[in-house]
């Protein structure tokens, strides 16, 4: 490994002086920041497609939500790099690394020491009248959601061209296993281990009570169509990026090709990880 990734948390002095540190601890690698890091430190700033292309490692210094925007970052490459994330979050379900262990573990990754989780993404498609309008990849979720109004919304699913039901509900959650303890969690969806490859479909907020979430092999098609005519219905992707929906819209959703590797603390285990966050066992 000769060039490392660093992808920082906005506004957050302690990633930038983390990555100061790297930097220096490092001479004899070439250190990038993604570009607002970089502006904040004053290295020189690449142009996205140019960090992703000449990363062999990446090192996120953040949350959960930091380390999404990173795979997101790296989506044009055709074969995965690691990505090794330090928790400087509140949650860091997929940041294991603790702040005090990045060095001797970075230590370790740079020998090629090191594991790594496989997180299957989600291939999702935006269709209008025939033609495709957003094409994109995901780690954590996918999401159709009504904006301030409290209207519910007719969302017609099939899968595999097999219709399903029709959600009247606030919205529907695509989740991969990865984002299975996200949105879809608080919607009432299972947990999912990571190495279990599937899509949890779990309606926001259903009108009918035996609309439940159900898990989906992960490579058969879900497809959406949104019935209802409606000025303030969004798509959201990864919590990342958002774009307006039109009644008649329809979003396809499969297993994606491509996957993301994730750096593994092998000090602590996924269940281990699971009853730390969500503070199983205690009163």
């Amino acid at each position: 490994m000769q060039t490392l990734l660093l992808v920082a948390k906005k506004d957050k002095p302690e990633a930038a002086e983390l990555a100061a540190r790297i930097r220096e601890r490092y001479p004899s690698l070439d250190v990038l920041g993604d570009r607002l890091l970089a502006h904040a430190l004053g290295w020189p700033r690449l142009e996205d497609r140019e960090l992703a292309a000449r990363a062999d490692l990446v090192v996120v210094l953040g949350g959960d939500g930091t380390l999404i925007h990173a795979a997101r970052l790296l989506a044009g490459r055709s074969t995965p790099i690691p990505i090794m994330g330090v928790n400087l979050g509140s949650l860091g379900f997929m940041t294991e690394i603790p702040v005090e262990e990045l060095f001797p573990t970075l230590d370790e990754v740079l020998a090629g020491r090191f594991k790594v989780d496989s997180r299957m993404k989600l291939s999702c498609r935006l269709v209008r009248e025939g033609r495709v309008v957003v094409e994109d990849e995901i780690l954590n979720d996918v999401v159709i959601n009504k904006g301030a109004l409290a209207r519910i919304a007719d969302h017609e699913v099939s899968i595999e061209g097999v219709p399903i039901a029709t959600y009247k509900a606030d919205g529907v959650i695509l989740s991969t296993p990865t984002g299975s303890t996200a949105y879809a969690l608080s919607a009432g969806g299972p947990i999912v281990h990571p190495s279990v490859d599937c899509t949890v479909l779990a309606p926001i907020c259903s009108h009918a009570l035996t609309h439940r979430p159900i898990i989906v092999p992960a490579d058969r098609t879900i497809r959406i169509a949104l019935r209802t005519e409606t000025a303030d219905t969004f798509l959201t992707l990864d919590g990342q990026t958002g774009h307006s929906l039109q009644c008649e819209d329809i979003i396809e959703v499969v297993r994606s090709p491509n996957r993301v590797n994730l750096v593994r603390n092998t000090r602590v285990g996924y269940f281990t990880i699971l009853r730390q966050k969500l503070h199983w066992g205690e009163r």
